[in-house]
């Protein structure tokens, strides 16, 4: 892998990753983008309008076509938060859009997300992390942005010269987790399906979700490369040797 513009790395031909932040009290997952020959697809927004503008510089900084579409690998704030800023077709899991629409309807502000932290202390580090990625834009825009097309099991989304497959896998960690594979590059992108739950649901000693990760086959032969949100990209074997295998 080699770097092509600071902050976005380039996997194979065909799909870069914007790594997460290595501090995990930044709660900043990465974001993948496969190239077509019309088009950039998406996998997940940025946790901030912010971030998003970064990284669609960065696409141009790169030469890459502008972003046609987006999908969400799950729900949570980290993943979706900048997709206002990106202004394209979002698809995603039903279960997905669910969440979506109950978070959109939140009162989202400093006050509410202070408020909510004073409520239930477990919720500090995720809603501290809110307000850090927030502290550039402020709230008076903000929207969360729901996806407009869902699907149950799988979905194709065909760029040109490349396809996307999505696979709802669940998972302790989101019931909505998808993962997003490119056969045509070897790469698979997991998002967080087989992290534990969130902080604030997380039992004592609680680790990855490995019966997940092996009973959805999440590594086989057809990928070369395994891109989890907040870690770095692993070829399979690395894959293999952190799943026990």
């Amino acid at each position: 892998m080699a770097e092509a513009v600071p902050g976005l790395v380039r996997i194979t031909d065909r799909v870069w990753w914007w790594p997460h932040h290595p501090e995990p009290d930044r709660v900043r997952a990465g974001v993948g983008v496969i190239a077509g020959d019309d088009g950039c697809l998406l996998v997940d927004a940025g946790h901030s309008p912010a971030l998003a503008r970064r990284i669609r510089n960065a696409l141009g900084g790169a030469g890459l076509p502008k972003a046609r579409a987006l999908v969400y690998t799950h729900h949570h704030w980290d993943h979706v938060w900048g997709a206002q800023e990106w202004g394209v077709p979002v698809t995603a899991h039903e279960l997905t859009a669910d969440a979506l629409r109950a978070e959109a309807a939140k009162p989202w502000s400093e006050a509410y997300v202070r408020a909510e932290m004073a409520r239930d202390p477990r919720l500090v580090p995720s809603y501290a992390a809110r307000l850090r990625a927030m502290g550039e834009d402020g709230w008076d825009s903000f929207r969360i942005v729901p996806p407009a097309g869902t699907f149950t099991g799988r979905h194709v989304i065909r760029l040109g010269g490349v396809t996307a497959e999505l696979r709802h896998v669940g998972g302790r960690h989101a019931a909505d987790s998808t993962v997003v594979g490119v056969p045509s590059e070897g790469v698979l992108l997991v998002g967080d399906c087989y992290y534990p739950p969130p902080y604030h649901l997380r039992e004592e000693g609680a680790g990855p979700d490995l019966a997940l990760a092996l009973a959805r086959e999440l590594v086989s032969g057809e990928y070369e490369w395994y891109v989890e949100s907040h870690g770095a990209p692993r070829r399979r074997k690395e894959a293999e040797a952190a799943l026990g295998g």
